[in-house]
């Protein structure tokens, strides 16, 4: 049987990844049911245009069929419920930039219709929305931005700022009249980098009942690639301080069996001649060593033990794995409803 979330309640039992970036394969998506993973937000874009997502939102549809004994689509948060029951992964189609809706408020539809269920406002640079993280100058949201998340509110697409610039993430969870969220980021305070969020940040977040997934990326972590799990955890203890349980997940950011090659086309699309190195490298592009205890999309669950190993009670690793997650979604996918006249 499908487990139901009732208006109020919070989730149990559920595992929901809230983003992945992989080389999408038939083994990663085992690995996914080995870690009993019920959810996965996956980015179906960094810099592509409307035709190219497209194109990857078709590949998706090729996948749904081909491993259909693992995977199914997400068109509404009761279809995690039903990928539950039947022991597959519920696939929630993201992205990572604004770009595919170009300069036109309409394709925000169009986009949910396709399920398209979450999208950042910008992902590192300024886009016709607002302002992302590596600017200089952060110029908050523009007249676009506003009208994109006035859309975006009505039909039941997410507003992610996970790599939008403190000003801009700031105005846009004030301006959106429904709850966003930071689908992969971490405290400031665990590393100081403009990539992860303020504890301002963090508070508007929650007050507005908005959700932070913590991401696994070693850029984001304390300790680089040798943060322990240990440190992961005691991150996570001192956000629920300043956020509330209720208002955090996993968004573990993995890209697992991605080529280099795909690491410089994240950081530089199409808009830069010069290599961008990102943060936290002053070298070759490359991918950070792995954390042990998080190699791939398996040893998810590790997290959980992790939770409970640092004193978390059983409703609250519930909540933090996935039922949060669970329970936003069951709101935040649904269009607005229309006032009776």
């Amino acid at each position: 049987m499908c487990r139901l979330v009732k208006d109020g309640a919070v989730a149990s039992g559920f595992r929901i990844d809230g983003l992945q970036y992989c080389n999408w394969s038939r083994r990663i998506f085992e690995q996914m049911r080995e870690a009993e993973l019920d959810a996965v937000h996956v980015t179906a874009t960094y810099w592509e245009n409307t035709r190219e997502l497209l194109a990857n939102i078709g590949t998706w549809h090729r996948y749904f069929v081909e491993h259909a004994d693992l995977i199914v689509p997400v068109r509404s948060a009761a279809d995690i419920d039903y990928a539950r029951a039947t022991k597959r992964t519920g696939i929630v189609l993201g992205l990572q930039n604004c770009s595919p809706i170009e300069d036109s408020v309409d394709l925000v539809s169009v986009l949910k219709e396709l399920n398209v269920h979450i999208m950042q406002l910008s992902y590192n640079n300024q886009s016709l929305l607002c302002t992302g993280y590596a600017e200089q100058q952060d110029s908050g949201l523009t007249k676009f931005g506003r009208e994109v998340i006035r859309e975006m509110n009505r039909v039941g697409m997410v507003v992610d700022t996970s790599h939008t610039a403190e000003r801009s993430t700031l105005e846009a969870i004030e301006f959106s009249s429904r709850p966003t969220v930071v689908s992969h980021a971490n405290p400031q305070t665990a590393r100081q980098t403009a990539r992860n969020k303020s504890d301002r940040v963090m508070r508007a977040l929650a007050e507005s009942g908005g959700l932070m997934g913590f991401s696994c990326y070693p850029f984001h972590l304390p300790n680089g690639s040798e943060t322990t799990l240990e440190q992961f955890t005691e991150m996570v203890a001192e956000a629920v301080e300043i956020m509330g349980v209720q208002h955090l997940a996993i968004g573990t950011d993995l890209c697992q069996d991605q080529p280099v090659e795909v690491l410089t086309w994240m950081r530089n699309g199409n808009w830069a001649r010069v290599m961008d190195y990102g943060e936290g490298s002053e070298e070759k592009p490359d991918w950070p060593a792995s954390l042990s205890w998080l190699r791939g999309v398996s040893d998810f669950p590790k997290i959980e033990q992790g939770l409970r190993d640092r004193g978390f009670t059983p409703s609250e690793v519930d909540a933090l794995m996935g039922g949060n997650w669970r329970s936003f979604l069951e709101h935040a996918l649904a269009p607005e409803k229309r006032s009776e006249v």
